[in-house]
């Protein structure tokens, strides 16, 4: 698999603090990889490293097969969208979009093409003569978008191009994103702390927490096999259930036992063979249902806030001075100090060991 970018044992430091350390990362030509995490975790200063705007301590970066490590950003053949629109107010969106091109000399018949194309996937083609205050944000950073397309590099860098939108137009233009990838087939690396993002433009994802990758997969890998508590815990809203307890063995079964819950895990598929001792339990919150009366259930416990999200509801629930979260129907009728029997799809737990990675 070809490497359209290639981190090699980075290190990145200003003063006594390390913002990373040795970091190697490899990603392919045509892929969609996004950085997420949460805020200070390094994912920015990545980017910027990569795009030549943040200097290194060591290691090397590679693009398109070349060592670009102490290129200047505009030799880097990467185009950058940024957090703020930043566009030059008393031009139009047409001079915006061909600015950087006049500056390099380009022919204006190779201008123009690259604008009008531009305009055309990005749905600007009837705004092309107004000026930035007369367009709405989620217009603006479509411009911001297409100023960086021009350049018809093959590498895009987003750093949270989003955050600055209301809600509905973080939706659309996730969207427009998402279907610009499919259209032209670029590299393209995204930073942002929104898991919705993340799980939904992504290839591939790299979760990172303090400088340091956590876990890199596909979103399906990252939801349903999270390799570590952090991850788990950071992925899904609302978070993973966590259930400390311990693994105990009879014989050739294992079970797990935390209070008056007692499960069969002997069909999970361990990494390693398992050692009885400390461990936590952890389900997403669909994978708990609640069990009609004189259903067996794995607990009983009590229903303490409700969330109606519109087509469904989230339940917060107490057990065992646990607090633990249900994703139901939108119409089921609960009110808070009712007693609920819950059933746990074990098939799809996590279970982790002692120092917090996935067993």
């Amino acid at each position: 698999m070809q490497s359209a970018v290639s981190i090699k044992d980075l290190k990145i430091t200003y003063g006594d603090h390390t913002v990373i350390e040795k970091m190697s990362l490899d990603i392919a030509a045509k892929e969609f990889l996004v950085l997420l995490g949460p805020s200070g975790c390094g994912k920015s200063t990545l980017l910027n490293a990569i795009a030549g705007l943040a200097d290194i301590t060591d290691g090397e970066i590679w693009i398109s097969g070349n060592n670009v490590t102490w290129d200047e950003p505009k030799d880097r053949g990467i185009g950058m969208v940024f957090q703020s629109y930043a566009l030059y107010p008393r031009m139009s969106v047409r001079k915006n979009l061909s600015f950087g091109l006049r500056v390099a000399g380009l022919p204006k018949a190779e201008i123009d093409s690259r604008v009008e194309r531009a305009a055309s996937l990005l749905h600007l083609e009837k705004l092309l003569d107004r000026r930035p205050a007369e367009l709405s944000g989620g217009q603006r950073q479509r411009v911001a978008i297409g100023r960086a397309l021009v350049r018809e590099v093959d590498v895009f860098l987003f750093d949270e191009p989003l955050s600055n939108l209301d809600a509905k137009l973080r939706n659309e233009l996730r969207v427009e994103i998402k279907k610009l990838h499919q259209q032209l087939g670029n590299t393209m690396i995204y930073v942002t702390h929104d898991q919705v993002e993340a799980l939904t433009l992504a290839d591939r994802i790299a979760i990172m927490k303090e400088g340091v990758i956590q876990q890199l997969g596909t979103p399906a890998e990252i939801y349903h096999r999270p390799a570590n508590l952090f991850v788990a815990g950071f992925i899904g809203a609302p978070a993973m259930n966590f259930v400390g307890g311990k693994i105990e063995r009879e014989g050739d079964k294992l079970t797990f036992r935390a209070a008056d819950l007692l499960v069969d895990i002997s069909s999970y598929a361990f990494a390693s063979d398992p050692k009885p001792g400390p461990a936590t339990l952890g389900l997403r919150p669909e994978h708990l249902a609640i069990r009609a009366k004189g259903e067996s259930a794995a607990i009983t416990a009590s229903v303490s806030v409700i969330e109606p999200m519109g087509s469904d509801t989230v339940v917060w629930l107490t057990w065992n001075e646990t607090t633990l979260s249900l994703r139901v129907m939108g119409d089921l009728d609960l009110q808070p100090g009712d007693k609920i029997g819950l059933g746990l799809d074990l098939s799809k737990a996590s279970l982790f060991g002692e120092d917090g990675n996935r067993l």
